[in-house]
Formats: structure tokens, C-alpha cells, sequence
């Protein structure tokens, strides 16, 4: 039997963990050019981290079908191959967990949903999609955990195959984070049709580009003081690769490590003016051209070099980290790892979820009673009716917090709307299926229960967070129901579950004795036939008087 007093003022947050033991972690980047993967050792006790292994394949899954969009099968293939040699890296190494992300090619392909349920088929890895906003915060976050800003300005550009990212920061919260539509693959593909490319097709790229990149450009100069001067950062294997040419002209050879190393954007220009007059033979003989990088590093040359003189940077530095590792210090924070300065970021996904329930007009003090609510049903039945953790607590948390987002747009089929918006709202700190979840589960806290004929329930990619939805969603319908009035009749709950009635009787204590509460357990009739046929257990609410009160430790006795 469980019987559990919940107050609703438990954080919802993970507490930060005391578990100083190494760890090993595999973080892998499913990008439009190539898959990056980055084996790691974790010194909790730190806290750190250091590279043990890198695995690096160019797949181009950016090289996608012309007429359709698609992620052609060729692609599919390769990115596959590579996934499971990463998985046999990751393995030999011993590493207790392979987080993988997807960027732009996944997201854009009309096929990327399918992709993903393939590769999580044929090997058994779960690859989360993220928003280009998303990839600009843990690009953020990786460079941070290798480059110290002391508290001043750095933007950061990182050049990938199908988008370029634009952060500014100084150590503390972004400032700006910004993903805009232009790589190295995409617009090789789109706009490089002539080998060396033709001044009309360079001229043309170089007008794009700056039309392209000019609004996240004056986004990052707005977000500066008047005496501030940032330094420029630079990330990818576009930026690396330019770094590379400059330092064997320069210096004859090349820097290991590279990060750290500087160069001018005049010297860029004639690089960029260089490479413009090769053909790709010309390009690939270059040392330390790979044949796959010559295809493409005029355009991405050009992004680098319209970035820098939109922004005003005379000279760029060379950082080695990025997402993989910004993947990493993600899962440190989420994990409770990280206390020292990256430990702001921990509430990220928070601060997002009410700044996106300010912007649509939500009711917070109702909202956060629902919250409550939902996370007190989810805590006293976890391990007798339900296996779920945190990471699916932080999700109901989230979805009750928006579930009246819709009221902003109609109250008509209101919960139809809260899905549209959340799903769209560019919620910071989650993945794209951690979004379809929350989306998900705010959207059937009412009316009928998830269908495989509802278009929203299918979007979800994973078997997984399906059923995330199907075991919560019944607990979100408790909670709303339990604040039917929106006044706080309820004032908390106790659980008391009898595993050979297969019952759950739920207490309710009145914030007011003289409230019957009868809006609520009305309520509460209507919701309950959901948990009831999920979870096969039959719902008895109870108000807390004393009489029920006194019923209730007679029938404990009687068991006893």
C-alpha cells in the first residue's frame, strides 16, 4: 500500500547528484555533411571532461532527392553503416550511454521521421531531432566547456552542411541564438553548378549569403554595448579546414591542437579568392583537403567570409568543441553533474516553458497547481502503476504548465490549439520528440484519448514517448480536473493504492473544511474513465473529512 502526502512545493528539477565515478559517454552528430561521434570520460568530481576517441564519416545526407526532398536511399545506407561502427566504437570503450542528435538534413527531409524509426530498428539507437535553435544552445554549451570568455563577449559561427549557426555570449546566458538556412552542402548543391565555380555563380552565392545571414547578423549587433568588442569564434569542420590552409601557408605547418589558433579576415579573402579560381581536382590536392571537403568549401568559405564582414570581425579563433560536446555538458546538467558556472543552464528547459506561457496569455497560478497535481499522481503511483523517471516527470511537468496554452487562440477546441503552439513555440533545452511528447500530452488533456488516426499522435517517432503520452495523459486529466474551479479548492492529495482491490483511492484535503468540492469530484468522474482503463485499476475519490478520515484507518486495520 502507498500512502504519500504531496504539498505541491517538491522542485521539479533533478537535485544535483553526489556521484563523483568517471563515466564513459558517447555523444553523436547526425549533421547534413557528415556524422560525428565523440567517445568521453567524465570526472563528476570536477566537473570535466576529456575526448578518449573521435569517429568522423562524410554521408551527406544532405545530398537529398532534387525533385522530392527526400533523404535518398544511398544516404540512408551510409548514415547507417556509420551509426553502427559508432556504436562498436562506443561499445569497445565501454561507454554507459550514446546520445545522438539530428540537425537540419533530418528535420527538412519529408522522410527524416522514417529515417529515424529505421535506424532505431536496424541498431537500436535512439537519435533525437533538435531545433536549429536548439543546435545553436548546445553549440553554445560545448564551446563554453573548451574556451574560457572571462566574462566577455564572443560570438560564435559555426558553418555545417545545411545550416550556419550565430550565437553571442559571454559565459553566463546567450545572448542570441540564431540558425539560419545556409550551409556548405545545401548550397553547394543549389547554387554551384560550374567547376571552377563562374564569377556570376560567385557573385551571386556571395548576394545570398549576406541577404541570408544579414538579419542574425544585426540580431547579434543589437545585442552588443556601445563599447563592446566581441571576439569571434569559430566552430566546424568548414572553419577548421580554412585554418588548416592558413597555418601550412603561414607557418609551414599545423597546429596540434588547432584550438586556439587565429586568423584575419583579410587572409580569408585571399584564400577565399584562391580556392574561387580551382577546380575540384585543383582543391582536392590541396594538403589536408579531404575529397568530400573540396566539393564544398568554396560555399562554406563564403558563408565564413560574409559572417565576418557583416559582423565587423577583423579576425576569428579557432574552437575545436561544438555540438558533440555541447550534447555532452547537456547530459552533465540534466544528469546533475554540473554545479559550477554552466549550472544556470540547468533551468533552461524551465524558463523556457513559462516564458512561452507568458507570451500566450496562460493562467500561472492555475497552471502550477495542475503542475503540482499532475507531478503528485506521477510520484505516489511511479513503481506500482507506472516505471517512468525523471526525464518523463520534467514532460508531464511541462505539459501541464502549457495545457491552456490554446485559451490564446480559442477555447473552442482549445487543447487542438496548445498542441499547435507548443509544438511550435521553439522550446529551449528539449528535442524535437521531447516537444512532440509535451505537445502530445497537453493536447489530450481533454476530450478524447490519443488515436492512431490523430495526425498529432503519429508525429511522435518513437515507440517510447507513444507511450509516455498513453500513461500520462490520464494523469493530466486528474490534475486539471482536481482545480476545476481554477481557486485552489483542492489544497493536496494522498494516494493510497491497494494492489488486491486493484484500486486507487485518492484522498482530497479541502483548503476550505466547509468545501465539499463537489466541482472537483464531479470533475474527476468525468476524467477518470482514462487512468481507469489504462492502468486497470479502479479510481475511489475520497474528501478528507474527518469521518472519511476515520473510514479510512479502520479499513487499514482491517488488512493489517
Amino acid at each position: 500500500m502507498v500512502n504519500v502526502i504531496y504539498s505541491g512545493n517538491e522542485p521539479f528539477l533533478s537535485p544535483i547528484v553526489n556521484d563523483n565515478r568517471e563515466r564513459t559517454l558517447a555523444a553523436i552528430d547526425v549533421g547534413t555533411n557528415s556524422i560525428h561521434m565523440a567517445v568521453v570520460k567524465i570526472q563528476p568530481s570536477i566537473p570535466a571532461f576529456s575526448i578518449v576517441d573521435r569517429e568522423k564519416a562524410t554521408v551527406r545526407l544532405g545530398d537529398r532527392d532534387r525533385r522530392t526532398g527526400r533523404l535518398t536511399t544511398e544516404a540512408i545506407d551510409r548514415a547507417i553503416a556509420a551509426l553502427k561502427r559508432c556504436q562498436e566504437i562506443a561499445k569497445s570503450h565501454g561507454a554507459e550511454d550514446i546520445i545522438a542528435v539530428a540537425t537540419s538534413a533530418v528535420r527538412e527531409a519529408p522522410n527524416g521521421h522514417a529515417f529515424l524509426h529505421q535506424v532505431e530498428r536496424e541498431t537500436g539507437l535512439i537519435i533525437d531531432l533538435i531545433s536549429g535553435q536548439e543546435e545553436a544552445r548546445r553549440i553554445y554549451l560545448g564551446v563554453l566547456s573548451g574556451m574560457e570568455f572571462n566574462q566577455q563577449p564572443h560570438v560564435i559561427v559555426d558553418i555545417g552542411g545545411g545550416s550556419t549557426e550565430l550565437i553571442l555570449g559571454d559565459g553566463h546566458e546567450p545572448r542570441t541564438l540564431s540558425s539560419t538556412k545556409v550551409g556548405a552542402v545545401r548550397l553547394s548543391r543549389e547554387y554551384v553548378n560550374t567547376d571552377p565555380i563562374s564569377s556570376s555563380e560567385f557573385h551571386y552565392l556571395q548576394a545570398y549569403v549576406r541577404g541570408m545571414l544579414e538579419r542574425s547578423a544585426e540580431d547579434v549587433l543589437a545585442h552588443l554595448q556601445p563599447d563592446e568588442t566581441p571576439r569571434l569564434v569559430g566552430t566546424s569542420g568548414t572553419i577548421e579546414t580554412l585554418a588548416m590552409i592558413h597555418a601550412r601557408e603561414k607557418l609551414g605547418m599545423v597546429p596540434a591542437p588547432l584550438n586556439g589558433y587565429e586568423f584575419s579576415l583579410r587572409d580569408l579573402r585571399e584564400i577565399v579568392n584562391r580556392l574561387r579560381k580551382l577546380n575540384y581536382a585543383e582543391r582536392a590536392a590541396i594538403p589536408g583537403m579531404s575529397d568530400r571537403r573540396s566539393e564544398i568549401i568554396v560555399a562554406g568559405a563564403v558563408i565564413l567570409q560574409e559572417a565576418m564582414s557583416l559582423l565587423g570581425c577583423e579576425s576569428i579563433v579557432i574552437c575545436e568543441r561544438a555540438l558533440r560536446e555541447g550534447v555532452v555538458v547537456d547530459w552533465m546538467i540534466t544528469h546533475g553533474l554540473i554545479e559550477d558556472r554552466l549550472r544556470y543552464q540547468g533551468s533552461v528547459r524551465q524558463r523556457s516553458v513559462i516564458r512561452i506561457a507568458q507570451k500566450y496569455q496562460v493562467n500561472l497560478t492555475h497552471a502550477e497547481r495542475v503542475a503540482a497535481f499532475a507531478l503528485s499522481l506521477f510520484d505516489q503511483t511511479q513503481g506500482k502503476l507506472h516505471q517512468w523517471g525523471p526525464e518523463e516527470r520534467e514532460l508531464l511537468w511541462a505539459a501541464a504548465i502549457l495545457h491552456n496554452a490554446g485559451h490564446f487562440i480559442s477555447h473552442s477546441a482549445h487543447h487542438k490549439h496548445s498542441y499547435y503552439l507548443i509544438r511550435n513555440g521553439e522550446l529551449l533545452g528539449y528535442t524535437e520528440i521531447e516537444v512532440e511528447t509535451i505537445a502530445n500530452l497537453a493536447r489530450y488533456h481533454r476530450k478524447t484519448g490519443p488515436k492512431k488516426k490523430h495526425e498529432s499522435y503519429r508525429n511522435i517517432s518513437s515507440k517510447k514517448h507513444r507511450r509516455v503520452v498513453e500513461q500520462l495523459s490520464p494523469l493530466l486529466r486528474l490534475a486539471v480536473a482536481l482545480d476545476r474551479r481554477q481557486i485552489g479548492a483542492v489544497e493536496s492529495i494522498r494516494c493510497e493504492y491497494v494492489d488486491n482491490e486493484r484500486k486507487l483511492y485518492l484522498h482530497l484535503q479541502p483548503a476550505n473544511p466547509q468545501d465539499d468540492c463537489a466541482l472537483e469530484r464531479w470533475s474527476l468522474g468525468l476524467k477518470q474513465d482514462s487512468f481507469e482503463a489504462e492502468y486497470n485499476v479502479k479510481l475511489v475519490p475520497i474528501l478528507d473529512t474527518a469521518e472519511s478520515a476515520d473510514r479510512s484507518e479502520w479499513r487499514v486495520e482491517l488488512e493489517a
